[in-house]
């Protein structure tokens, strides 16, 4: 799924770029890497905090990279609503069927 929001241009990979995607009000969903650095965390978590945007730990910076077609990357964010609500349902499958129900 992931593969598909990149091809079609609606994945801002890597820190910085999910950062500006947070920034810009366009990121709908931030994954970070389960072996991500607490700084690079940090530096998405506390604006997706901020915005209101969900965060998930999915996979590890290899497996993450590998799902957006690039290197080992610690954080993306998927800005498109529709492909976010689809990624979010094979990494938290309970909370969107939570959110499908509000």
């Amino acid at each position: 799924m992931l593969g598909l929001a990149r091809r079609s241009g609606h994945v801002a990979p890597g820190t910085a770029r999910a950062r500006e995607a947070i920034r810009r009000g366009e990121a709908r969903l931030v994954l970070v890497a389960a072996d991500a650095s607490p700084a690079q965390v940090d530096k998405v978590r506390k604006p997706a905090e901020r915005h209101g945007i969900p965060l998930f730990v999915w996979g590890d910076r290899e497996s993450l990279g590998r799902a957006v077609g690039a290197g080992p990357l610690s954080a993306v964010a998927v800005t498109r609503a529709d492909l976010a609500k689809a990624v979010l349902a094979r990494v938290a499958p309970e909370t969107a069927e939570h959110e499908a129900e509000h």
